[in-house]
């Protein structure tokens, strides 16, 4: 058993190493004396230097002559007291270019409890830093006294922690996506083995545990959504939805999810207007909103969820209405329960924060819904007391867009001998996209990065039908593979896949006119699909709109 804990102990730091090692944020490890002692490649790539000409430098260095003082400062800090702290600074990169950064820094603990360093999470800002970042040390506070500022304070530290877990967030789920489609499609690889294998009786046991694996990662994809969701970074699919139809399709499953001792009673107002919303993030309110609820009712209760139009006015808004003015639909949920305590009211929407008991939730569960809601340019409102209930209020704006036909869930086509390029620097996950594509019939050519792809497609021998290409990649990003392939091969067709794409693909979260998006971590049957979709418009005529929907043109 020893031997298997060192094992899994040396798996643990090597993919933690490998995870830090492909992140897009640039990472650099300090030691108490402030020298670098580690730097990932996205730090050298920021900072235009080798790693060997930044590790074992004085972190004075790579820091702006005016902002060294505070910096150290900071950091000092850091180290005396084991806290994290963000901060925007000043760094300088080659040829002693400024570069205005976002910066964490945290402490690192051994195993014996003591401060061994720190490490920095830094990430490029847009803003010049002359104009956005005075030195640390001459920063004017203001008065440090009176409940007022005490006030402004918290609530500035308190949004502070909040874009910083953001932004932590919307990086480890973009990594994590990676190795969790390999995980999936391997193991529903050896799940179809098992099953056409001789003698598969005697193989149950070994079938229910893969089984176990699918679900476990299953679980963890959702995790990560949920992070994206709160970091209001997770790309969104707007379709016009009469959200009365959403309620009642989540009905049956909102009612196991309760038990039989919690009644759910429904009351939805007829000719309910139209709204432009992620359907699936709808109902990931909704569920996020009953399993509230259920464990505020540990002896039974009621649920009432009830839907109508509501129009915003400016009295409303002036009155203390969290929504803006106008037309919306408003969605309530509330709940018999046991309510929530004053102090507690303020924080039910904070990320991690929960008052159930150990194992008893993530804590990201509310912070998801206002992720959600806020990213849908809605508003969410909660009323509740101790003893006495809660009630979650929602508004989301009205649409006066026009219904687009949905996707199918499933979708096969025969291929006829289409050729598909696939770029994907993860390599595990580019050999098994390769070998799903592969025996669903398509040829397949892979490249490991952007130039590589280009070099690839140049020199093919033949058209290229299709181009599968991750978002985030070293080198170049997949919008720029697909832009420059374009322009030798234009009527390539085009696939995004990834777990974070909005920094590159998306305006304001929702992915643009024409973009097709595969999620990670994919299945076999959603690559199919996605792939076939697109393939199947540009053979027969028909138009991607939005997220892969489809129409004729004569329709």
């Amino acid at each position: 058993m020893v031997e298997v804990a060192e094992a899994a102990h040396h798996v643990g730091r090597t993919e933690l190493a490998a995870i830090v090692a492909c992140t897009h944020d640039a990472v650099i490890g300090v030691t108490p004396p402030d020298v670098v002692n580690s730097c990932n490649p996205a730090a050298a790539a920021l900072y235009g230097r080798p790693a060997e000409q930044i590790i074992g430098r004085h972190l004075d260095d790579l820091v702006a002559p005016d902002r060294r003082t505070g910096d150290a400062e900071i950091l000092r800090r850091v180290l005396r007291g084991g806290q994290t702290e963000q901060y925007d600074t000043a760094w300088l990169g080659k040829d002693d270019r400024v570069i205005a950064v976002s910066l964490t820094a945290s402490a690192v603990i051994d195993t014996a409890g003591d401060q061994a360093g720190a490490v920095l999470v830094c990430r490029e800002q847009d803003t010049p830093p002359a104009e956005a970042y005075p030195p640390a040390e001459t920063v004017d506070r203001g008065p440090q006294a009176g409940t007022d500022q005490a006030t402004l304070d918290a609530q500035m530290q308190q949004t502070q922690r909040l874009e910083v877990l953001g932004r932590l967030a919307g990086g480890v789920a973009h990594d994590f996506n990676n190795l969790l489609a390999v995980i999936l499609n391997y193991a529903a690889f050896v799940a179809e083995e098992l099953t056409s294998a001789p003698a598969w009786e005697q193989r149950q046991q070994t079938q229910h545990d893969v089984g176990q694996i699918q679900q476990a990662a299953e679980r963890a994809a959702e995790l990560t959504h949920q992070l994206l969701a709160f970091a209001r970074q997770d790309v969104i699919r707007p379709q016009v939805l009469h959200l009365n139809d959403n309620v009642s399709r989540v009905e049956e499953l909102l009612r196991r999810t309760l038990g039989e001792d919690v009644e759910l009673t429904t009351t939805l107002a007829p000719d309910l207007w139209p709204i432009l919303a992620d359907p699936g993030q709808i109902e990931q309110i909704l569920l996020n909103l009953a399993i509230n609820a259920r464990d505020a009712m540990p002896h039974g209760g009621t649920l009432r969820i009830d839907t109508t139009n509501i129009v915003v006015d400016d009295d409303s808004v002036a009155a203390g209405s969290p929504a803006r003015p106008g037309h919306h639909v408003q969605l309530r949920v509330s709940d018999t329960g046991t309510g929530i305590p004053a102090d507690v009211l303020n924080h039910v929407f904070e990320p991690f924060f929960t008052t159930k008991s150990h194992n008893g939730g993530t804590g990201l569960g509310l912070a998801t819904v206002y992720g959600i809601v806020t990213q849908a340019e809605g508003a969410i409102g909660i009323q509740s007391e101790a003893g006495a209930g809660t009630t979650f209020t929602i508004t989301l704006p009205i649409t006066d867009q026009a219904a687009t036909l949905e996707e199918p869930d499933s979708y096969r086509r025969t291929p006829a001998g289409e050729t598909i390029l696939v770029v994907e620097d993860q390599e595990a996950l580019r050999q098994v996209t390769e070998r799903i594509l592969t025996r669903n019939g398509y040829k397949v050519i892979t490249a490991a990065n952007g130039p590589d792809a280009l070099a690839l497609a140049a020199g093919h021998d033949g058209d290229i039908h299709l181009l599968v290409t991750d978002v985030v990649m070293p080198k170049m990003l997949g919008k720029e593979v697909a832009e420059r392939i374009r322009e030798f091969q234009p009527d390539i067709e085009v696939l995004y896949m990834s777990g974070y794409a909005q920094p590159v693909l998306a305006s304001q979260g929702k992915l643009d006119r024409g973009v097709a998006l595969l999620d990670k971590p994919f299945s076999e049957d959603a690559l199919i699909t996605k792939a076939g979709l697109v393939l199947n418009a540009h053979f027969h005529g028909y138009e991607t709109i939005g997220p892969d929907k489809l129409r004729h043109p004569l329709a």
